[in-house]
């Protein structure tokens, strides 16, 4: 399914023309990024729209309708959004838990991206989440289940924060493509067919290693 390229706010800019979307491009890549902060800026010719990629282990957190994207196998991104202060984030995180801080294990991005929305303005108390990915993309891999229990941690991280799920596109066997416009709250994902996904599929079977085998325990999303 399509849909047209995001519209912004008042004053957001986020539709360029190619110029435009090449100085704002620009912009972006000389200002300083914290650890952890996406980098990887680039000018999205489909959406008309400056965007940022999210790499496993990395969150970004704007109040403009900048493109946060990112392709998730088994990983979970989870978008926040506070709709009084329009700022918005999302992290792109691998397992649930690990040794070390690192943006990779989903207890430490949940609460990395946390705080930096607060510190940009955001209360915890608004927040509402879209959540995807935990998708089973390696055949014969049942027996780790990495994306049923990625996702299993990030409803329950949720639910503990008191923070409302509003939309989801978890689990099955997809891997999915997500937009997320940070100042309008949007979020759009794109199921991949299951070929030519040979760095996610490399990525998962990454996670998977590091995985120990454990016993199991709404809204509205628009595709592009």
């Amino acid at each position: 399914m399509s849909t047209p390229p995001p519209t912004s706010g008042a004053g957001t800019g986020s539709m360029f023309t190619s110029g435009a979307g090449a100085a704002r491009v620009a912009q972006l890549k000389a200002m300083p990024r914290k650890p952890g902060e996406a980098s990887f800026f680039f000018y999205d010719a489909h959406f008309k729209n400056a965007a940022v990629k999210i790499l496993p282990g990395e969150y970004f957190v704007d109040n403009e309708d900048l493109l946060v994207m990112t392709t998730l196998g088994s990983c979970i991104a989870a978008c926040l959004w506070d709709r009084h202060a329009q700022i918005g984030g999302m992290n792109h995180f691998m397992l649930p838990e690990g040794s070390g801080d690192s943006g990779r294990y989903g207890s430490y991005a949940m609460e990395l991206l946390i705080n930096e929305m607060m510190k940009r303005g955001a209360s915890k108390g608004r927040m509402e989440a879209k959540i995807f990915g935990g998708g089973a993309v390696i055949a014969g891999m049942n027996t780790i289940n990495v994306g049923e229990r990625n996702t299993n941690f990030v409803i329950d991280f949720l639910k503990l924060e008191r923070i409302p799920i509003v939309s989801k596109d978890v689990m099955d066997i997809y891997p999915r493509k997500v937009c997320f416009l940070p100042f309008s709250g949007k979020a759009m994902v794109k199921r991949l067919a299951p070929t030519n996904t040979d760095a996610l599929v490399q990525q998962d079977r990454s996670a998977a290693q590091k995985a120990q085998p454990v016993v199991a325990s709404g809204g509205s999303v628009d595709l592009f």
